[in-house]
């Protein structure tokens, strides 16, 4: 289960960042090896504080694996000629980092393995760099020898996925009488991407609009809505518009009632509990709003369910020869890529890694 992750404690924040910004697949930048240790340092107390606001860290892993020991179980019974299954957390950024769980398996004797991304859209810069240093892990044997590999790429779109996100909206929008239901609007916020990112063919922001389509199709289209953008960093163009902006838009166009809706997080994190519940859900109170959040997966049996279901699907169509190691939309790598290892990656997968 391949995801981003998050410190569970505040001590773990520094660790964090700086693995983050020494990511070129995510945040490239000129000098990297110099300069994102001197931004991680910088930025450290005002996320430890972040961190600090909401608990003392983030719940990403609880939920993570909670998500993937209740999929592991219905996995036995959905697909028992594979069975027994088990999951495992690689997070690209904190721990449980890929090499870490790739000794793991090691120790497991692990032979057939799905990389399975908990990004439902995709972008080169989260399931693609999370991939990328799976593949270099595992190509230099971390995980064993003579493993098998497949991967699930994106599923943004999947019934399963689309229903619980669906569900967790009609809870929150059931906060208002029936009457005046129809009145609030839907803001879809999604992780923006550097518009250097988007601009070089990156799928993403199609993939996440096809989800927002897909979630308003399951709702009848009872709602006027949006999707925005936040989390935005440093003082490049990224894609818009922006979270908070929109809110304070709404409130001056007179629409004062709004569910925040976050459609490319699969568990609650610092960009759930913090930007979006400490700072635009007040922000839009603070306008005279009335302003509610829908929940993350977390541990929605539907979301598991969901979770299962792509899993042993794909398993299945895999056995018998019906799908290859990769999906033909994985194949293709973006028109503007110069990343040599995103090609090399791509390449292995696709030879199921032998």
């Amino acid at each position: 289960m391949l995801n981003m992750g998050g410190p569970s404690t505040v001590p773990e924040t520094h660790d964090f960042l700086k693995n983050l910004f020494m990511d070129g697949d995510l945040i490239p930048l000129p000098f990297q090896s110099v300069l994102a240790p001197i931004i991680a340092r910088r930025r450290t107390p005002q996320i430890e504080k972040q961190y600090e606001a909401i608990g003392g860290g983030s719940p990403i892993l609880k939920y993570t694996r909670i998500q993937g020991e209740r999929m592991a179980a219905l996995l036995d019974e959905l697909h028992p000629a594979t069975a027994p299954h088990k999951a495992y957390v690689a997070f690209r950024y904190a721990q449980p980092l890929t090499d870490e769980t790739a000794q793991e398996m090691k120790r497991d004797g692990v032979k057939r393995a799905v990389a399975f991304t908990q990004y439902p859209q995709y972008s080169c810069s989260t399931t693609g760099s999370s991939l990328n240093e799976l593949y270099r892990r595992a190509k230099a044997g971390e995980a064993g020898e003579g493993v098998e590999w497949s991967v699930i790429d994106r599923w943004g779109t999947h019934p399963g996925f689309v229903e619980a996100v669906a569900q967790n909206i009609e809870r929150a929008l059931a906060k208002w009488p029936e009457d005046a239901r129809s009145d609030v609007v839907l803001l879809f916020s999604a992780h923006s991407l550097p518009m250097s990112v988007v601009n070089r063919g990156d799928p993403y922001v199609l993939e996440v609009s096809s989800t927002v389509s897909a979630v308003m199709n399951r709702l009848k289209h009872a709602n006027p809505y949006r999707l925005v953008w936040q989390s935005q960093v440093g003082p490049s163009a990224w894609m818009g518009m922006q979270t908070s902006a929109a809110i304070k838009g709404l409130a001056r166009l007179g629409n004062k009632k709004v569910v925040l809706v976050p459609i490319a997080f699969t568990s609650d994190h610092i960009e759930t509990l913090y930007e979006l519940d400490l700072e635009y859900v007040a922000e839009g109170r603070e306008l005279g709003m009335e302003v509610e959040r829908a929940e993350s997966m977390n541990d929605s049996p539907v979301f598991i369910r969901a979770l299962a279901d792509l899993a042993s699907s794909h398993l299945r169509e895999y056995a018998a020869g019906r799908i290859g190691p990769a999906s033909t939309q994985m194949g293709l790598r973006c028109p503007g890529c110069r990343n040599a290892t995103c090609a090399s990656s791509k390449a292995w997968f696709a030879r199921a890694g032998l």
